[in-house]
């Protein structure tokens, strides 16, 4: 029996893997790979523009340029040095991320990797003076918080490293942190400290995560500003008719009616993105109130 997809052309499968990848890694990977293509043709237009962006929007680990020029914090981590860094970056957040997007959903997601990122740069500045003033590049530092984050929710899945045995996760994670502890100082030009930033705010993030935290609150504000802008935002939905008709204060009704919303917000998100676009906490609702209906 033939595949239904055997007779796909590259360009469609690639459409078709592209589209299917959870929404918050595939904003990342296609802003990353933009942001390079980028580099590399100014870099071929001038080796002095490439040069010029860079110190631009590169991190520079000196509170003062921290303090005065924080949006450096976050667009260090769409800048990289050379195709290899590139994709050793993106397919780590590939092969990881959409693990940790599926279970977490995209907006704890991007707050753990948003956070590793920036949690990176800001240890950076206080081991400068040790480590030396450079510049610093690269998705690295938030996508250790994801790898971290990966480790914390399936500590014992397999992972393949190239001729070697399947490993756990859990190992691998940690050796590869292991292993920037044991070569910082190396000169290799590798900025290890915003690797270790990273893992340990996607450790603090995913702890927070576990004990209740709501992390996409986080994110919430930004969404909203950005719907504005686009003039799609809608006002949440009053529930002052839901009030005024049970003046009785009927507290049973008004349970029913508060869960009846919560259950149609939660089905609405599962149609738009899925039950695995659903937070942990929203599958155990679903479950509660799929028991009580």
């Amino acid at each position: 029996m033939q595949s239904m997809h055997s007779n796909e052309s590259f360009s469609s499968s690639f459409k078709r893997g592209y589209r299917g990848l959870p929404v918050a890694i595939r904003t990342l990977i296609t802003l990353n790979v933009a942001v390079f293509i980028f580099q590399v043709v100014l870099g071929i237009v001038s080796s002095t523009y490439g040069n010029a962006l860079v110190q631009a929007f590169a991190f520079y680990p000196e509170w003062q340029t921290a303090l005065f020029q924080p949006w450096r914090m976050v667009t260090y981590m769409f800048l990289h040095g050379g195709a290899f860094h590139l994709i050793f970056n993106m397919l780590w957040l590939w092969w990881m991320g959409r693990a940790v997007e599926e279970h977490l959903g995209p907006r704890t997601f991007t707050v753990i990797y948003m956070g590793a990122g920036i949690g990176g740069a800001l240890l950076d500045i206080l081991f400068a003076q040790i480590m030396g003033f450079n510049f610093v590049i690269g998705a690295s530092g938030a996508v250790y918080g994801i790898m971290v984050a990966f480790a914390m929710l399936f500590p014992t899945m397999p992972i393949m490293l190239l001729l070697l045995p399947p490993i756990q996760a859990r190992y691998v994670v940690a050796g590869l942190i292991a292993l920037d502890v044991l070569l910082l100082g190396s000169q290799d030009g590798t900025a290890r400290i915003v690797h270790l930033g990273g893992a340990g705010i996607g450790y603090l993030l995913m702890r927070a995560q576990t004990r209740g935290s709501n992390l996409s609150k986080w994110i919430l504000p930004l969404e909203q500003f950005w719907y504005r802008l686009k003039g799609s935002y809608q006002q949440p939905k009053s529930k002052t008719k839901n009030k005024n008709m049970y003046s009785v204060s009927d507290v049973e009704v008004v349970d029913e009616t508060e869960e009846q919303a919560e259950l149609d917000q939660i089905l609405e998100k599962i149609s738009e993105k899925g039950y695995d676009g659903l937070t942990q906490e929203e599958k155990q609702k679903l479950f509660e109130l799929s028991k009580k209906n």
